[in-house]
């Protein structure tokens, strides 16, 4: 299952960088694909430099979009049938920035 969502992960930021031009998905990347055993969703969680304020917009995009990331990852990674796309928003590299500025303030007043 693992190399399958590595193999949609990759398959699909190339999708994002070198085949769409909708505006609302530029500068974001996918940060985790889980699949479940059965094959019948892909989990997929994205994140942006912006951070949490254009996450309504850039779902939005990737939910038009779905169809179109649908059929080009059957065709690109062979499997009997292919899961469903399902988008989420991550915020852990949100959570990361906030946490190593609390850690940097913290080292700042010893």
């Amino acid at each position: 299952m693992q190399r399958i969502a590595d193999r949609v992960r990759q398959e699909l930021s190339e999708l994002l960088i070198r085949e769409v031009n909708d505006p609302r998905l530029h500068n974001i990347f996918i940060t985790d694909v889980r699949i479940d055993k059965e094959l019948a969703f892909a989990d997929i969680y994205v994140s942006a430099l912006e951070g949490a304020e254009r996450s309504a917009e850039i779902l939005a995009g990737l939910h038009s979009a779905c169809g179109f990331f649908r059929r080009v990852l059957s065709a690109r990674v062979e499997l009997r049938a292919f899961p469903k796309l399902r988008f989420h928003w991550d915020p852990t590299p949100e959570n990361a920035d906030q946490i190593e500025k609390v850690l940097a303030g913290l080292r700042e007043k010893k």
